[in-house]
């Protein structure tokens, strides 16, 4: 029986050979679900649900919504009990992986590959940015700083001024450079910067 952690580290060294450069930022919250693993690439998020042996569907039917409203395309991999079972839990544009047991080596498979999610909202996909990386994304396409606004009025000005797929790129271009360990400090400073005169 395959249990999560046996599938994450092989599944993150699977997807990195077959799509090349990619970040794995796990247990990311998106609306009332934890994705299990968003996957950056150059222009797109993937959301991955890890359904493990040990799992059941019982949340699923929820997470899939979530999962749908953030990511350009979602992935479930799934341990082999839910192998003959799993297409009937998940829309058709989303991919699945199989992961199977071989003695001390664990197989995965694209049984079938994501196709674009009809159900990304782009101001969602936004939303996953902090409001620094936010900044940044303004910064770098000669936007207004707007710092006594919300993070929503920036993101609707962002949406408003950037062509939709340089906007793909830059969101991901800010979660390959996210750096978990100064995070306090960038927040800090910018909360700095806004109140300063």
């Amino acid at each position: 029986m395959l249990y999560d952690r046996d599938i994450r580290e092989p599944l993150f060294d699977f997807l990195e050979e077959r799509y090349g450069k990619t970040r794995m930022i796990e247990e990311k919250q998106v609306g009332k679900s934890r994705a299990d693993v968003m996957m950056v690439r150059p222009s797109s998020l993937s959301g991955i649900e890890i359904k493990s042996d040990a799992d059941t569907y019982a949340r699923l039917e929820r997470q899939v919504k979530d999962y749908d409203r953030y990511f350009d395309y979602n992935y479930v991999a799934a341990g082999s009990s839910h192998g003959n079972h799993v297409e009937e839990h998940v829309p058709e544009w989303w991919g699945i992986i199989t992961v199977e047991q071989d003695g001390n080596r664990i197989d995965l498979y694209v049984l079938r590959e994501a196709l674009p999610n009809p159900g990304r909202l782009l101001r969602a996909k936004l939303s996953l940015l902090w409001r620094p990386e936010l900044a940044h994304i303004q910064k770098i396409n000669h936007l207004p700083k707007y710092q006594d606004k919300s993070k929503m009025f920036v993101m609707e000005k962002i949406l408003a001024k950037v062509p939709e797929p340089l906007l793909h790129e830059q969101i991901s271009q800010e979660l390959f450079e996210r750096d978990y360990t100064t995070i306090r400090e960038v927040i800090e400073g910018y909360r700095r910067a806004k109140i300063s005169p």
